[in-house]
């Protein structure tokens, strides 16, 4: 076998599927242990779902994208590991570039920043709660208000969003609970008022009947308790929902052109960049860390629940992104401390 590296014999023109996993591969090639690798590969797959939020892939992103995710990172990570990861950005777009699988590394400038400090924390929108309820106002159709509304009091990624079904649901609204087969997972048994976000829906799988357009990106099922401003989005939405062709029975659905089919990620970005263009808050060509979207909702979430709370294990298990051992305790104790913290902290956009 010759010493080059496979992506430059094949030549730059044919890309390489998917760029993580060769070069994890190639880390074996190597010699690197298989902890190094899993290391790696929690890391640089986080970043890809980063980047999937604004329809992105590694091989295109810029440096403001990586400097954005290294901020994200801030918010859950001290900073020793924060310079830890960007350090596995760093080699993995630095190999890629050199075995000519990409164009260049995106993280050089930002590791230099880093180190020297410099433009550490990226121009990213702040929006006030105050702000945000001004803005919520705007949104006044019922399915729109919905997902705006169920994307800022929740932290869901986008296609967590999209990929809820009714079964998902468990809303103590006599209306609903007549028209719907709501909660009926098992794991809602006991939780009304509650979502569940199941980790095992992924891209072109069969899911309760239907192949999923979307993946979630947590590994772990979440309860996420629904408060009062929640629900009546929820009930006023579900009053009006369309018939939905498939069996799985989307929680969203479209009202337009796609009458009654799952919303995708797609027409969740056009509605909430609809509205955040109304705003001012959403410019042509504005990079991830100016232009408000779905995933904006996420750190806004996060941003202002921790803020409130000042507890990050909460804050982490509704995320979706937390250890088995934080899992657990707040599993367990679901009724006595997730939701207590939950329901006493959270902001309300009405």
């Amino acid at each position: 076998m010759s010493g080059e590296a496979p992506a430059a014999r094949r030549g730059h023109d044919e890309d390489v599927e998917d760029p993580v996993a060769y070069f994890l591969e190639d880390m074996a090639y190597h010699g690197k242990s298989e902890r190094t690798r899993e290391a790696y590969g929690r890391v640089l797959r986080d970043f890809e779902a980063f980047l999937t939020e604004f329809d992105a892939a590694p091989a295109d992103a810029d440096r403001r994208d990586c400097l954005a995710w290294v901020h994200e990172l801030r918010g859950d990570h001290a900073e020793s590991t924060v310079a830890t990861y960007a350090s596995y950005l760093n080699r993995f777009y630095g190999y890629m570039t050199q075995v000519g699988a990409f164009d260049g590394n995106p993280m050089a400038l930002v590791m230099q920043e880093m180190d020297e400090a410099i433009d550490t924390d990226p121009a990213r929108r702040e929006v006030s709660v105050e702000r945000m309820r001004e803005f919520v106002a705007g949104v006044t159709h019922p399915l729109e208000r919905a997902v705006v509304v169920t994307l800022l009091k929740t932290g869901l990624r986008v296609g967590e969003l999209c990929n809820l079904d009714v079964r998902d649901l468990a809303l103590d609204a006599p209306a609903v609970e007549s028209a719907y087969d709501v909660g009926t997972r098992a794991q809602l048994d006991g939780k009304p008022d509650t979502l569940f976000v199941d980790p095992d829906v992924s891209r072109g799988a069969v899911t309760n009947g239907e192949e999923r357009t979307a993946s979630n990106k947590r590994k772990r099922a979440t309860l996420v308790p629904i408060d009062g401003e929640l629900k009546r989005a929820l009930v006023a939405w579900l009053a009006i929902r369309p018939d939905a062709p498939s069996p799985a029975e989307p929680l969203f659905v479209s009202t337009r052109d796609a009458w009654g089919k799952r919303l995708t990620p797609e027409m969740v970005r056009s509605v909430v960049r609809r509205h955040a263009e109304d705003a001012g808050w959403y410019r042509e060509g504005g990079d991830a860390a100016e232009n408000v979207t779905p995933h904006y909702f996420r750190h806004f979430f996060t941003t202002h629940l921790r803020d409130r709370t000042g507890d990050r294990g909460v804050v982490k298990y509704l995320r979706g992104d937390v250890a088995d051992d934080i899992i657990d305790t707040y599993t367990h104790n679901w009724g006595d401390r997730v939701r207590e913290v939950y329901s006493e902290h959270i902001y309300s956009l009405t």
